[in-house]
């Protein structure tokens, strides 16, 4: 799991060091790192970089990265179905989510970077399969925001599914108004 926020207007992002725990993390221990890939203080995340660099390259418009790998996110991005709109949480993603096919840990910016950042394309939420979820956001707020409504998703739809019952979906029409209603 690891989160980002970029200095805005800058090619300058911060994130935590590999292998604390989130209340271990402090200001002081963050690492600075640029987008050519140079730490500038602090120990690499050499797989965290290459996620958060590359789409930060290419989306100027995104200064805030979560990707997280909880139970829910990992079992729903392993589901063939994807996320279902079968809550009000999933609504916010209809027709709005990216998807990437797993391809080990991400440690070659050229191929698995560049193609994660090419999957994501203009979307705030991704399923990276078989692995978790990522949200972005233009603040941290908003990364923040749209990870808590997929994880929540996540969550329904894993209660939902449990001893095979079938599920209700709304209509496509229903979902997309759904949609729209949620992002404004």
């Amino acid at each position: 799991t690891h989160l980002s926020i970029r200095l805005p207007g800058t090619d300058i992002y911060f994130t935590h060091p590999f292998g604390l725990l989130f209340e271990e993390v402090t200001a002081s221990c963050l690492l600075k790192i640029n987008l050519d890939g140079d730490v500038l203080e602090g120990q690499s995340n050499q797989t965290g970089e290459i996620i958060h660099e590359t789409i930060y390259k290419q989306r100027p418009d995104v200064n805030a990265i979560f990707h997280i790998h909880s139970i829910s996110g990992v079992a729903v991005s392993a589901m063939e179905c994807g996320l279902l709109p079968m809550s009000q949480f999933a609504f916010h993603f209809y027709n709005r989510l990216a998807y990437h096919d797993y391809d080990s840990l991400a440690l070659d910016e050229q191929r698995q970077g560049a193609k994660m950042a090419e999957d994501l394309g203009h979307k705030k939420a991704m399923f990276l399969r078989n692995h978790g979820t990522l949200t972005c956001g233009a603040t941290l707020h908003e990364a923040f925001l749209y990870m808590h409504f997929l994880e929540q998703a996540c969550k329904v739809q894993c209660a939902a599914l449990v001893g095979g019952q079938k599920v209700i979906l709304p209509s496509p029409d229903i979902c997309e108004q759904a949609a729209q209603d949620m992002r404004n």
